[in-house]
């Protein structure tokens, strides 16, 4: 591996500099990829609720193991990463996801469901701060748009996910996940390239960042700080997506008596606004001030999540655009923001900022499970609504944008 850096640092500095789109491009397919074989999970939760007669506790678990694995890995996987880069986990994580479908297609029993949703965890902790250490890697001076075009693909394929399911798993059935196993194979062979381009190019790349970014270290104490705040801003964000993620579908055919199919397309809808969101959020990050976003992306959305549980079908179905839409500009500021606190250990905060996203989810599946079995669905929303005002601890976070603008433009 130190031949091959040592080879690339020669590399001319606007090549160096440059944002490498084909890259940024190929890692958000194969992001989009990734995320709709893994949101198939939760849009058949319907189907095998019926099917196995599974309570929502036992659903909130289905998605606690799947994403307990991404969230415990992942930062792992990130730090090791630093350490010692390994282009080729790149394609040969998508193997893990390929056997979590091709077992969740004929799983006929309860432990082979959370076998299964396993492996989609341990498929999505390897690619997500690989991933992401590409996208930092191709980004050139505009590391905030990088990371929008690359988690964008994640919502397009979350957003796929369920009308995928809407279109081909309600009317062909569980096994048809078997076809969509095969995309993982695709993937693949799109990250063995990326794989070379790493190994050739972008480690010499993402050195030569690091080195300008650690001139200009914060205190150890505001870093760990700034970062808890942005764990915190995660937390709120991420129950709050859960919420919807797990559970929407069975909230509009209990309050509205909609159609399977139907609640699917008002889920599909909500993560297009969430594809949407993330687009938008990296750039305005990199012109206006990450942590300006930041402020707008959490709290802005608080007054959308207030009303949405007592609004009729047509307005929950208007509330949910912008609930997406604004939460989801959050995410690729604060990772760049993290990143910017903890210069050289982008796979590790990557690791750690996926991973988190990731536990909470499932943590609060899990937990928003068991609220609605004891309670109702609706009290699920009426309690998640004051999520958003955790946005206001942005305010103690550290003021980094000119610090950031030197760094990265």
């Amino acid at each position: 591996m130190s031949d091959t850096r040592a080879a690339t640092m020669d590399a001319p500095p606007a090549e160096m500099n440059g944002t490498v789109f084909g890259v940024i491009v190929a890692i958000s397919f194969c992001h989009l990829l990734n995320d709709m074989m893994q949101s198939l999970l939760p849009a058949i939760y319907p189907n095998l609720k019926t099917d196995l007669g599974l309570s929502f506790g036992q659903i909130g678990l289905v998605t606690l193991a799947y994403q307990i694995t991404a969230s415990i890995l992942q930062p792992l996987i990130g730090l090791y990463a630093d350490k010692r880069p390994t282009p080729l986990a790149l394609p040969g994580g998508t193997l893990f996801s390929l056997a979590g479908l091709a077992i969740l297609s004929v799983a006929h029993s309860y432990g082979m469901v959370l076998a299964g949703a396993a492996l989609l965890g341990i498929g999505s902790s390897v690619f997500h701060p690989e991933s992401s250490r590409v996208a930092r890697m191709a980004a050139g001076q505009r590391h905030g748009l990088s990371q929008s075009l690359f988690q964008v693909g994640g919502n397009a394929g979350q957003a796929l996910g369920p009308l995928a399911a809407a279109l081909v798993v309600v009317r062909w059935g569980q096994s048809s996940l078997a076809f969509f196993a095969l995309l993982a194979l695709l993937s693949g062979a799109v990250l063995w390239n990326v794989a070379a381009w790493y190994r050739h190019h972008g480690l010499a790349r993402l050195d030569a960042g690091r080195r300008a970014s650690m001139a200009e270290l914060l205190p150890r104490g505001h870093a760990t700080r700034g970062i808890l705040i942005l764990l915190a801003l995660i937390f709120s964000k991420y129950v709050y997506l859960a919420s919807l993620t797990s559970y929407f579908t069975f909230y509009l055919i209990h309050r509205f008596q909609v159609s399977v199919q139907s609640a699917q397309l008002y889920l599909f809808a909500f993560l297009a606004a969430v594809a949407v969101g993330t687009i938008a959020g990296g750039p305005l990050g990199d012109r206006f001030g990450r942590k300006y976003v930041i402020w707008f992306s959490i709290l802005g959305a608080l007054p959308f999540t207030l009303l949405l549980p007592y609004v009729s079908l047509f307005w929950t179905g208007v509330l949910v655009l912008p609930i997406g839409l604004i939460l989801a500009s959050a995410f690729p500021a604060i990772v760049v923001f993290a990143q910017e606190l903890v210069p050289g250990k982008v796979g590790m905060i990557s690791g750690l900022f996926f991973g988190f996203s990731f536990g909470m989810g499932g943590l609060g599946a899990a937990a928003l499970g068991w609220l609605a079995d004891t309670t109702s669905i609706e009290t699920v929303y009426q309690i998640c609504a004051f999520l958003p005002a955790i946005g206001l601890l942005t305010a103690l976070l550290p003021n980094i944008e000119r610090k950031d603008d030197r760094a990265s433009r």
